[in-house]
């Protein structure tokens, strides 16, 4: 399939991303207006705007729907505080349904960045408002909720993004009910992208670039990408190499999909996040996995020219794909 025609199905599809949905806070400060608290001494940091967007799976949903995806839900775990409404607005703003999303006595997973107004640049140190994994009661709904809507979706894209051993809103029963998930007839695409467990996901789509890939393999003690695929029993692997490509592993052959050659790119940020959600589109629209690799290779080559967690539309993907 080309590039236009995996667009012209893309409006009909139905996508859900499941996983951790969080809140990005960009917080632009003035260093001008940095005087010493009157209280404290301590200089303070003067923010004078503040843009909120959906992050970790919530950047997902953007680039879903910016590729023009005809429905798009996300299902997490999201508090019942300020961030937490700031959460939903964001995804309301982009066309996202946040109706799965469990609410928790927990707080808003959110990450504030802030940016110099001089330069541009993300210069001090990011404030993360931390929410630990969410209680049993929780992860049980969750998990009843993706086996009760799994069915009403093309493609469910997972966002494992939690970088500690106990990971976040992606436990062991929401990996048991996705495996349950892919065993069904006629089962959505399932795509994984999991920062430290991605040999923990059996029978699905995963994604993961070249150090998660080796650090996967050194902890099930197995050499090479390959026995990594075999071992856990994923059906389909991408291995992403950076400005390298993507080498895509099924049960026949390991092919190298080149990426689109960038020059000084602009942020890389959310890089992984725009690749997914192009990849696993193109798999629901009828792609060959070869062919899904390039047009994720195709909607990165946008997005990583754009400042923080940019999106890519059908009009850029198009242009992009001229400029080969």
């Amino acid at each position: 399939m080309t590039p236009r025609q995996i667009l012209e199905r893309i409006p009909s599809l139905r996508a859900l991303v499941v996983g951790d949905i969080c809140l990005d806070r960009w917080c632009t400060y003035s260093p001008a207006l940095a005087e010493p608290s009157r209280e404290t001494g301590i200089a303070r940091v003067a923010v004078t705007s503040t843009v909120i967007t959906a992050g970790a799976g919530g950047t997902v949903a953007n680039n879903l729907r910016a590729l023009g995806c005809g429905t798009v839900s996300v299902l997490g775990s999201v508090g019942d505080d300020g961030f937490g409404y700031e959460l939903r607005q964001a995804l309301a703003r982009v066309g996202a349904d946040s109706s799965l999303l469990v609410t928790s006595p927990l707080p808003t997973f959110t990450y504030t960045k802030l940016l110099n107004a001089d330069t541009g640049d993300e210069d001090l140190g990011r404030i993360d408002f931390i929410s630990p994994p969410p209680p049993a009661s929780i992860n049980h709904e969750i998990v009843a909720r993706l086996l009760r809507s799994a069915s009403d979706y093309d493609a469910i894209l997972v966002a494992d993004q939690a970088e500690t051993e106990s990971g976040g809103v992606v436990t062991p029963a929401v990996r048991d009910a996705l495996m349950q998930i892919a065993a069904r007839p006629s089962a959505p695409i399932i795509f994984v992208d999991s920062r430290m467990r991605i040999e923990r996901f059996r029978g699905v789509i995963v994604k993961p670039n070249e150090r998660e890939a080796q650090e996967a393999c050194a902890r099930l003690g197995v050499s090479g990408y390959r026995a990594l695929r075999e071992a856990v029993g994923h059906s389909l692997m991408m291995v992403t190499h950076g400005p390298q490509g993507v080498l895509v592993l099924d049960s026949d052959q390991e092919t190298m999909v080149p990426t689109v050659a960038v020059d000084n790119p602009v942020d890389i940020c959310g890089a992984g996040d725009s690749f997914s959600a192009g990849t696993a589109l193109s798999l629901a629209a009828g792609a060959s996995p070869t062919e899904a690799a390039r047009f994720g290779n195709l909607v990165t080559s946008i997005t990583i020219m754009k400042k923080g967690t940019g999106s890519a539309s059908p009009a850029e993907v198009l242009q992009a794909e001229q400029r080969q």
